[in-house]
């Protein structure tokens, strides 16, 4: 699922096992952006850090799809 823009804060869920992740970062590294997610509820499991796919005027986690009913904030 692609949104606007990814932020800070926004729950993402992975398609393959369903867990919850949590968007703690977006940053610009020289031609891409990347979002680094942090599993719900898991302080000690090491942070994702995922590339940003750009399609159109949307955003989106390759592998994760939107886990929140709006994306109005």
């Amino acid at each position: 699922m692609a949104l606007k823009k990814i932020q800070v804060g926004q729950l993402w869920k992975k398609d393959d096992t369903g867990d919850s992740y949590l968007v703690t970062k977006v940053y610009n590294e020289a031609l891409a952006t990347f979002a680094v997610l942090r599993k719900a509820g898991s302080e000690t499991d090491a942070p994702l850090r995922v590339r940003i796919v750009h399609v159109g005027a949307l955003q989106a986690l390759p592998g994760f799809r939107f886990a929140q009913e709006s994306e109005e904030f």
